[in-house]
């Protein structure tokens, strides 16, 4: 019997924290083999896959805004860690899983990337090339999370895919409060005024205007991302 994924094109959000691994800051590659074998697991059912990286791993814009940088500079520098990410993970997927992949970047790198356009994206998927956007927005102020959500919308994906260290949305931080109330479904609204740091305002009011649901999950947890595919429950879901 096949097996019929929920979803036809779906956008992953992954923190750049998430390929750190067992190091303390950059990109470890044995993490970033893991998490492309689980990209490839949705990609072999027939999903379109686009991605997000984010750019904590190398710079995080605010972090070093608070330090003395301008913000803008601070965000551009952020965004720049993005495409090395990026690039990494495109790396991995195509020399290791052999999937056709494309990164576009909002920042124009044409040495190493292709500009974002966002025909240019859909046709990508379309074709069964995996794309992977990198630098965020393009623009300052503005974080990954808001970029996935804008670049989901784009492509007319059907949900966000939030993969997390946690099991989904929770309160408060479960790794410092054990006693932290999970919760298995939430409106966008409520997390929007409880302050839940599941991706920033900008991000939730952008899906939650426009209906785009978002699946919150453990990343490390193998075979989660297949498992949301498939319709199963797992993680947190917002909604409504």
């Amino acid at each position: 019997m096949s097996i019929k994924p929920k979803y036809k094109r779906i956008l992953l959000k992954l923190s750049g924290e998430a390929l750190v691994g067992d190091q303390p800051f950059g990109i470890c590659v044995k993490t970033l083999r893991k998490i492309a074998s689980e990209v490839k697991d949705i990609y072999d059912l027939g999903v379109e896959v686009g991605i997000v990286i984010g750019g904590g791993n190398i710079y995080r814009g605010e972090e070093l805004s608070r330090e003395g940088l301008d913000r803008a500079t601070a965000d551009y520098m952020g965004m720049i860690a993005t495409v090395m990410n990026c690039i990494a993970l495109q790396e991995v997927l195509e020399n290791h899983f052999n999937t056709d992949t494309r990164v576009l970047t909002a920042i124009d790198m044409k040495e190493i990337a292709e500009p974002y356009i966002r025909r240019r994206a859909v046709r990508h998927l379309s074709q069964k090339r995996l794309v992977i956007f990198a630098a965020g927005t393009g623009n300052p102020y503005f974080s990954t999370d808001t970029a996935a959500s804008l670049r989901a919308l784009e492509i007319h994906a059907e949900a966000i895919f939030k993969a997390t260290k946690v099991d989904g949305v929770y309160s408060e931080d479960p790794l410092k409060n054990k006693d932290a109330e999970f919760y298995k479904e939430l409106r966008f609204i409520d997390a929007i005024n409880k302050g839940l740091q599941v991706m920033d305002t900008t991000a939730l009011s952008l899906c939650m205007e426009n209906k785009l649901p978002i699946h919150v999950f453990n990343l490390f947890t193998k075979g989660n991302i297949k498992r949301v595919i498939l319709g199963e429950s797992v993680g947190t879901i917002l909604g409504g």
